[in-house]
């Protein structure tokens, strides 16, 4: 693995929170020596973060702009189809700006979100900037994160705006006649900002248990203060807080995974919610994979299958906890390796090849 050694971070928290820098070899020596943050530094890849198996797989299924669509229509508007999938043009997830640093020197500060996409009018003009964070786990500072990437976005939008009118004024000498501050700010008194919304999915049966708000991260503080105070809320999606009925709002295969999600801890309700569901029976292969890391469910389905029925995924899994059983049972009493594969067979229906495969497994 190539190492740059001009790129840096920190982890910061479990979350995988990092601080980035774009710095020279001399530029780390000193930001080493100066900064009260202790934490090691990392060197890292040209490309970036490496992600886990959850990570990887949840952003790789939020990136369809089918499920990304139906992920907002849900929350926003009750399931109605009012973000058309077509209208979605996908972003760069890489948020920068330099909001603080040490020593007096602004330090990079580098963000990266899961899936950015923006919305666009019949008229092909952005509308909107739409953003969805995957969670596995409840991240008890959230307020404070979805915040930083919006406003990141935002300042990020000013940035551009303001080069662009640089641009402007270069190629044409002239111009139009704008006021010191306007030159001096970059942004004009006529221009506006794409409105940022950032919505949370929680991929676990638990109840999310942090706070929603950053008014519910303060201490205590008198009410004529706190009316000075901003907030932020964060807009979650989280299967163990709402109704099935709810969950039904939703149009693609994500209501397959939030259901199972939802009654992932109660096997007897999940059974009769999937026999139940005839989309159960024929599920996505992306979205089985999804329930699969979220769930540490097990389902088996053959490779290369792209649809997948979790009915029978489920009874494989059921299958094959028998015949661990059986293999232990048949060890203890002393049969052979090759009786113990032809009484699996036997009494499984399986062929031999299938019965030599599941026994070697357990064989210890």
């Amino acid at each position: 693995m190539r190492r740059s050694c001009g790129h840096v971070q920190s982890k910061h928290e479990k979350d995988g929170f990092f601080r980035t820098g774009i710095l020279t070899q001399g530029h780390i020596h000193q930001y080493n020596k100066n900064t009260k943050d202790q934490h090691c530094f990392m060197y890292r890849t040209k490309d970036g973060r490496r992600l886990g198996k959850k990570d990887t797989v949840t952003k790789e299924y939020m990136q369809d702009p089918v499920i990304f669509a139906d992920a907002f229509n849900k929350y926003l508007y009750h399931g109605r189809q009012v973000i058309k999938p077509e209208r979605l043009k996908g972003l760069d997830t890489t948020e920068i700006t330099v909001p603080y640093g040490s020593g007096g020197a602004g330090v990079p500060e580098q963000r990266y979100r899961d899936v950015l996409k923006t919305m666009m009018t019949d008229g092909d003009m952005a509308y909107c900037i739409l953003g969805i964070e995957n969670q596995s786990g409840i991240h008890y500072a959230m307020p404070v994160k979805n915040g930083l990437y919006d406003l990141m976005q935002l300042a990020h939008q000013v940035t551009e705006t303001a080069r662009s009118h640089k641009r402007e004024r270069k190629e044409d000498a002239d111009g139009h006649d704008i006021s010191s501050d306007e030159y001096l700010s970059g942004f004009y008194k006529t221009d506006k900002l794409l409105p940022v919304v950032t919505l949370v999915i929680f991929y676990s049966a638990e109840k999310w248990d942090g706070p929603l708000t950053l008014r519910e991260m303060y201490p205590f503080v008198d009410d004529a203060l706190m009316q000075y105070v901003p907030d932020y809320r964060v807009n979650l999606i989280a299967p163990g807080d709402i109704s099935e009925e709810e969950i039904q709002e939703f149009r693609s295969s994500l209501r397959e995974v939030m259901l199972y999600i939802k009654y992932s801890k109660d096997k007897k309700r999940l059974r009769e919610v999937v026999q139940k569901d005839e989309n159960f029976h024929n599920l996505e292969r992306q979205a089985a994979e999804v329930i699969n890391v979220t769930t540490d469910s097990r389902l088996k389905y053959p490779e290369g299958q792209e649809v997948v029925n979790v009915c029978t995924a489920i009874e494989e899994i059921k299958i094959e906890g028998r015949i661990e059983g059986s293999v232990e049972t048949y060890r203890e009493v002393g049969f052979s390796l090759e009786d113990t594969i032809q009484r699996v067979a036997e009494k499984y229906g399986l062929s031999l090849q299938r019965a030599e495969e599941e026994v070697r497994r357990y064989w210890k």
